[in-house]
């Protein structure tokens, strides 16, 4: 063979390789294998900028419940599954479930237990597993006011090197009349928080608002200028939209409405906000379906949450709302939520920036409409974007986990 037809031939196959290479692979979501196995359900995701951990439940009879938790390894699959605590007497249900949260290699828990046989009857315990520590300091209570109602709805983050913040709703004032009760003896659900150490234990706590919806989550981050706490207000004509407080000084601030959608709703919804912070960057995600119009607003704060921006919205009689949110800078995040197309129900993911542009929606995974599926999760760690849900099958369910690269919004 000549040495122009052993050039051409190898001419012909750089040309090939290089149009092959200049051709990048579809992108996809990827799944991450469960390691947990089935009737598992409620998975929430944990990042602190260095690790990823994802907690579930499990539910091997009718009558217990088992806390579980595994973190992401460098190998980008989990870890073997530790278990936190188990019981029998737990109160689980699709929005109200056990989750933990980290501060620098500490972790803090919490699941409810039941305090009597009452139906709204249950506490906070907390589990603490400081860093390098082998055993859970687990069944430590978060509040003592030992009235047999209902708390529950907690959210954390970790606040100092040394503590978290803790947020819940509390029903001390109720009186044990349960949701939305119009009992002329009880009286309203309230949002209290609480400073909690690396150990578990309550250094203080604090009512935040005396009126709050009463099954709706509430969610708590740090600013550059102190913790805030996001949840669904109730006002005296029943008007449920968000409310945000702030801790200045030692002081919470009086709340304040994020954005006045003006829903009016005499029943709770189930459906509480989220908030995530970086410096003076706040952003709040949340389901309104004020005058009839299910939506899923997005706003930003520049001002670590004293002023929000226009909000960012999703709409549409298909959006069922169960938010979740992430940033990705000072300027963009990711939003997801759960809405149901034509060809489906999914968990939808899209890139979203301060401007009030929205990138493309992402189908992360399909989702029962239903209760069964609970609250689907996102962080942000690295290169990726992470998720979790759980998935629906007859009368079985399963946690899921999947991710996609940041690049892909």
């Amino acid at each position: 063979m000549s040495r122009i037809l052993l050039s051409l031939l190898a001419f012909s196959g750089l040309y090939l390789a290089s149009c092959t290479s200049a051709t990048p692979p579809a992108v996809t979501v990827q799944d991450i294998p469960f390691p947990g196995g089935a009737e598992t359900s409620l998975p929430s995701l944990s990042s602190d900028g260095k690790t990823l951990i994802l907690s579930w439940v499990a539910t091997p009879t009718d009558s217990t419940a088992q806390f579980h938790f595994a973190r992401l390894g460098e190998d980008g699959t989990w870890s073997r599954p530790e278990q936190i605590a188990e019981g029998a007497n737990w109160f689980v249900n699709w929005a109200d479930y056990p989750a933990l949260v980290q501060n620098k290699g500490s972790l803090l828990a919490y699941h409810l237990q039941k305090s009597s046989p009452g139906k709204f009857s249950y506490d906070i315990l907390l589990h603490a597993l400081p860093k390098a520590g082998q055993i859970w300091r687990s069944g430590l209570p978060l509040h003592r006011d030992s009235t047999q109602t209902e708390h529950g709805f907690v959210s954390a983050a970790a606040y100092t090197d040394s503590t978290f913040i803790v947020s819940w709703l509390d029903g001390r004032n109720t009186g044990g009349g349960g949701h939305d009760s119009h009992d002329a003896h009880s009286g309203a659900m309230s949002i209290r928080a609480a400073e909690v150490t690396l150990q578990g234990q309550v250094l203080w706590d604090s009512q935040l608002d005396d009126k709050t919806c009463d099954c709706c989550q509430t969610s708590t981050a740090i600013t550059s200028q102190g913790p805030v706490v996001v949840y669904r207000n109730r006002s005296d004509q029943e008007i449920r939209d968000i409310a945000i407080t702030r801790l200045i000084d030692g002081n919470w601030t009086e709340p304040s409405i994020i954005h006045a959608d003006n829903w009016e709703i005499s029943g709770c919804p189930v459906n509480g906000p989220k908030v995530v912070a970086n410096g003076k960057t706040v952003l709040v995600g949340w389901f309104t379906a004020a005058k009839g119009k299910a939506k899923v607003n997005f706003s930003f704060s520049s001002d670590a949450g004293v002023t929000f921006g226009v909000p960012i919205t999703v709409e549409g009689q298909g959006v069922i709302g169960r938010v979740k949110v992430a940033l990705l800078d000072e300027q963009s995040g990711i939003a997801a939520w759960m809405e149901t197309t034509k060809t489906g129900t999914f968990l939808m993911a899209a890139r979203i920036e301060s401007g009030g542009k929205m990138g493309t929606r992402w189908e992360i995974g399909a989702m029962d409409a239903g209760r069964k599926s609970g609250f689907p999760q996102l962080e942000v760690l690295g290169e990726n974007v992470y998720f979790a849900w759980t998935e629906v099958k007859g009368d079985t369910h399963q946690v899921r986990t999947a991710f996609l690269p940041k690049a892909a919004f």
